[in-house]
């Protein structure tokens, strides 16, 4: 057998046409990402086309499930971004598997920086002429998009995420104070805080004023080197010192950053944060009966001991791993893809455990 991996001229005529067709040759095609698609919407609302940029999770073919939803916005630039985070976020068991959306300006040849600034805008100010149509935007969103991929793709409808950055953090803030029910969590970096004058603060203020209660999860991060630190520290001073119940909030300030950067460290952060499983104290009785020894086969064994009121799983390499409580038959791993669930027979006595991993599932059986 021959592998040639060069066309071969043999005489002058062959090789000058073989350099004929190099020369004349289509530029290669662009570089896609694998797995997502394209849909295109004509809002009604705003009087504009949408691209709409659309990941699935990797188990999205098993149609007994339904999945939470992810909304990005300035998906032009940052679709690429969050599908880069967030699988090294799902690879390392921080986020389950979620359908991501990303929403982006359509039409022929968009003005990305007009469109922007128009739509995750709240208010018009003479600097921006087209801005302030952030509630013909956010109309878009809630009656004509979502019905959209709740039609379209098999969704979780009460949990939804909105991300933004920048000019999109501010539209994500104002989404949050206008529309909290939408969304039920929100991650955002380097809100513009200062249009019209901070007219967030009125938003915030005038729900405030409405409602005790702020029942989502919500980021927020800047970066160190923007230069709005001090006005951010101050937006997010306020937020707690309203105690809101059901609220949430994380921020972060970051280190070596800048106004752009701020998204790829702030959008990890702030899908740990609003994702973040709970860590809860299980009773030492439960505790005490998942102790003792599990086999998966004779030559893997491992054991589960109970130390410093949490269970603590030790592989057959003699290794420790702490084992954090979901509920209380399931456990995790920080940072790691691994999830067990500890499995009863009829009158309760502890049988083995299921276990997770990203590359499949088995059950190790209770021994001793």
């Amino acid at each position: 057998m021959s592998l040639t991996f060069f066309a071969v001229a043999s005489s002058p005529q062959e090789r000058a046409a073989v350099t004929q067709r190099r020369s004349s040759a289509v530029s290669p095609p662009n570089v896609e990402i694998l797995g997502t698609q394209l849909r295109k919407i004509q809002s009604a609302i705003v009087g504009q086309d949408f691209d709409v940029l659309i990941n699935l999770p990797r188990n999205y073919r098993d149609t007994t499930r339904a999945f939470p939803v992810i909304y990005l916005l300035d998906a032009q630039w940052d679709f690429p971004l969050l599908n880069a985070i967030f699988g090294e976020q799902y690879y390392d068991g921080f986020v389950p598997e979620i359908v991501t959306v990303g929403i982006a300006w359509g039409g022929r040849n968009p003005n990305y920086d007009s469109l922007r600034g128009r739509d995750l805008t709240p208010t018009t100010i003479k600097q921006v002429p087209q801005s302030g149509n952030a509630a013909r935007f956010l109309d878009f969103i809630k009656k004509e998009l979502i019905p959209f991929i709740d039609t379209n793709y098999r969704t979780v409808k009460n949990d939804r995420t909105l991300m933004g950055s920048s000019l999109g953090g501010l539209f994500t803030l104002y989404a949050m104070f206008h529309e909290t029910g939408i969304f039920s969590r929100y991650v955002l970096t380097s809100p513009s805080l200062g249009w019209d004058n901070g007219i967030v603060y009125t938003y915030e203020k005038n729900y405030a004023d409405k409602n005790s209660r702020l029942p989502i999860r919500l980021f927020m991060a800047v970066g160190e080197l923007e230069g709005g630190v001090a006005g951010f520290q101050k937006f997010v001073d306020r937020l707690k010192t309203r105690n809101y119940g059901g609220f949430d909030i994380q921020t972060r300030v970051l280190e070596g950053t800048g106004h752009s950067g701020s998204k790829a460290e702030g959008y990890s952060r702030g899908l740990q944060a609003v994702y973040a499983r709970p860590s809860l104290t299980i009773n030492h009785t439960i505790l005490e009966s998942y102790i003792g020894t599990y086999q998966l086969n004779p030559e893997i064994t491992v054991r589960i001991l109970k130390e410093n009121d949490r269970l603590v799983l030790v592989a057959p390499d003699s290794s420790k791993i702490n084992l954090y409580a979901e509920t209380e038959t399931d456990f995790y791993v920080k940072g790691i893809y691994l999830f067990f669930k500890m499995q009863k027979n009829d009158v309760g006595r502890v049988t083995g455990f299921h276990v997770e991993q990203f590359q499949g599932e088995a059950f190790l059986k209770k021994v001793d």
